[in-house]
């Protein structure tokens, strides 16, 4: 049974939404649906042109959790920096629109952070492979379908983690960190938990507006600089649905990403000078120039 809203801390939501409206009622049936109930769900519509934001709307008017932001459009980091600005809760978590959480997912993340003190907590989670042969309006317009691909074989799901349950501080963090420097479990925003308060005390951790990729990770390095305690919970809390040209899905140069693993580069080797690691995981720091991240 889920527990009381007045006994739980307030976790913020934050929901970018780009031309989402195949998949946004989904996202947002599946934010609804958590065991835990005390939710600030903050969606953003990033100047939509399809019918994403009266979605959004309809749904702020069956849930009082729920609010809307309408703006220009911005991008991913400026959307995401906004939503952390408005939010109220004590933690914030990141859910993409065309992506759905586990009923259980907002539980267990407070949960462990709660329990184990933890400024993170970083989560498994599931690649969903749609299956193309079907049409469009099959694959995601029945909301209750849709909700749980995972049980339709011809959905293809692979979990992907790399840390074992568990509490570690942030020397233990950062070993795990240089085993996949470049993969999505480490880098992006969605399977995490953050505190807040560690977010509005540093100015310098924000999502950069000026990447068009790899924008998470950049807020992930700012991040773990102040943070002192991660909890790995091996659980699978998110389904990423693999949707080529969705907002998160970013065509990219290859002048962009040279530039953007070379400012990304320096950030690692900050990190790691200062928790005085750097000697010992310079190999592995500058494989990540080159390194191929799993999507």
């Amino acid at each position: 049974m889920p527990t009381e809203p007045q006994s739980q801390p307030l976790v913020s939501i934050i929901v970018p939404v780009y031309n989402a409206a195949d998949h946004i009622a989904r996202c947002i049936e599946s934010i609804r649906r958590q065991t835990y109930r005390n939710l600030e769900i903050i969606l953003l519509n990033d100047g939509s042109k399809d019918v994403s934001y009266a979605v959004c709307q309809s749904y702020a008017g069956i849930d009082r959790r729920i609010v809307v932001i309408d703006k220009n459009n911005s991008g991913v980091s400026a959307t995401r920096n906004l939503g952390m600005q408005e939010a109220h809760g004590k933690y914030f978590q990141f859910v993409d629109a065309d992506d759905f959480i586990q009923p259980y997912a907002t539980e267990l993340l407070v949960q462990k952070a709660e329990a184990s003190h933890a400024d993170m907590v970083i989560a498994h989670y599931n690649r969903i492979e749609p299956p193309v042969s079907l049409p469009k309006t099959m694959r995601d317009t029945v909301v209750e379908r849709v909700l749980d691909p995972i049980l339709d074989p011809q959905h293809r799901v692979q979990t992907f983690g790399f840390l074992m349950e568990g509490p570690l501080n942030k020397d233990a963090f950062a070993c795990g960190l240089m085993q996949e420097p470049a993969s999505f479990y480490y880098g992006v925003m969605w399977n995490k938990l953050y505190r807040a308060d560690i977010v509005r005390a540093h100015d310098d951790v924000i999502c950069a507006e000026d990447m068009d990729w790899s924008e998470d990770l950049y807020f992930n390095l700012s991040y773990i600089r102040y943070a002192e305690k991660f909890y790995a919970l091996s659980t699978p809390i998110y389904n990423y649905y693999n949707t080529p040209g969705s907002a998160v899905h970013t065509v990219l140069n290859p002048v962009n990403i040279v530039s953007t693993r070379a400012t990304l580069f320096a950030y690692y080797k900050e990190l790691y000078e200062n928790l005085g690691l750097y000697e010992e995981y310079k190999p592995q720091i500058y494989k990540y120039l080159v390194a191929v991240a799993e999507s």
